[in-house]
């Protein structure tokens, strides 16, 4: 039966009024990073929007002033200094792993990317094994820019494919040509990353059986270790979501998208990627996410960056969502923490990662990690 779009909360919960100097209770500081310890880090930029796409991103005209990708880094290590004196004589006892995610975080200069895991590291001490992830559009890479991130320290990329097929990347305004995401994952794999996953989208409007066919083809043809693989939700005020309503495109069906799952199940794991979470696939062990393991298994992790969430000791709290918002303290980066509330030991799970949504809507997707 065709889908329906449901209104979902746009606000943050109720929760405490942070500190000024954003204090933790003391008991959330007791034990940081004994179950594990992640730094997510929201990049909030994109050169367009995709139609459907609600994340916590904005384009160059949607900015307006106050925030720019090239003052960006230094406002995210500002925020990381305020986080090393929030945790004080309390810091976790390594950094396990890291996730730069958006938007698009590779419209920064390699650079910027190095600078900023490098102010991680020099902060809180990353782990000899640590896993650094970034996520990237094909159209944003290159063979250079990924040798230049590979050199910086990132073992892992993720790459938004959604799809093989040349219509449906035009129903879903992506920019990539259709061959372009699985070129930058051989580009990624001749630059020395030791996973690389490719994202795919499921159940567009239009798409037919044998054109999901042909994008599990493709992305088993580029050899990654990872792969996810997802529904399309429709957001409501997107655009795809007011094409749909207008007539131009039927809701998406939940019996095409059962389908395409099975079908994802029997082409990945008939080329040797097992699945291991709602939504992905990994060839190994060491090929899984172990950054949104981290989240599922209730550990620590710290976010920077606007609208970014963290959880410290059963302690999870938000940032100010726009990179634009104003009445912020000197020296603090635009992605402040607003708001927190205490929770059990175990916090509701968040998918893909800590970025743009509230503690009531986990993560960006319900089953997403990438």
């Amino acid at each position: 039966m065709p889908g329906t779009l449901v209104a979902m909360p746009g606000v943050l919960p109720d929760g405490e009024t942070v500190p000024v100097d954003g204090s933790l209770p003391a008991t959330a500081t007791t034990a940081v990073g004994a179950r594990g310890f992640g730094v997510y880090v929201h990049v909030p930029f994109c050169a367009s929007r995709c139609g459907y796409c609600d994340f916590n991103t904005y384009t160059a005209s949607e900015l307006g002033g106050g925030a720019s990708r090239e003052g960006y880094a230094d406002s995210v290590l500002a925020e990381l200094k305020l986080a090393a004196r929030v945790l004080g004589d309390s810091p976790p006892p390594r950094v396990d792993t890291v996730f730069v995610g958006g938007g698009t975080p590779t419209l920064l200069p390699a650079d910027d990317l190095a600078r900023i895991l490098d102010g991680i590291d020099r902060t809180w001490g990353l782990a000899a094994d640590a896993e650094v992830t970034t996520e990237a559009n094909p159209e944003s890479v290159t063979p250079e820019s990924l040798k230049l991130l590979r050199a910086a320290g990132y073992t892992r990329i993720s790459l938004g494919m959604q799809s093989a097929s040349p219509g449906v990347l035009a129903i879903l305004d992506r920019r990539h040509s259709a061959g372009r995401a699985t070129a930058a994952a051989l580009e990624a794999r001749d630059a020395g990353f030791e996973h690389v996953n490719l994202d795919l989208i499921y159940g567009t409007p239009g798409e037919r059986a044998e054109d999901f066919a042909a994008s599990l083809d493709q992305v088993v043809a580029a050899g990654v270790d990872h792969v996810s693989a997802y529904a399309l939700i429709v957001e409501d005020g997107t655009r795809l979501a007011a094409r749909m309503r207008r007539g131009e495109l039927p809701y998406p069906s939940d019996d095409v998208a059962a389908d395409r799952y099975l079908a994802a199940e029997a082409a990945l794991d008939a080329a040797g990627l097992s699945w291991y979470e709602v939504s992905n696939w990994a060839r190994t062990d060491e090929a899984r996410c172990r950054h949104n393991l981290l989240y599922w298994t209730g550990a620590d992790w710290w976010g920077l960056g606007p609208g970014a969430h963290s959880h410290v000791g059963g302690v999870r709290w938000w940032n100010v969502k726009h990179p634009s918002a104003s009445n912020r303290p000197r020296g603090v980066s635009t992605a402040r923490p607003v708001a927190r509330r205490r929770r059990g030991p175990r916090p509701a799970a968040l998918s893909r990662h800590a970025g743009g949504r509230a503690p009531g809507r986990p993560g960006e997707r319900p089953t997403r990690v990438t």
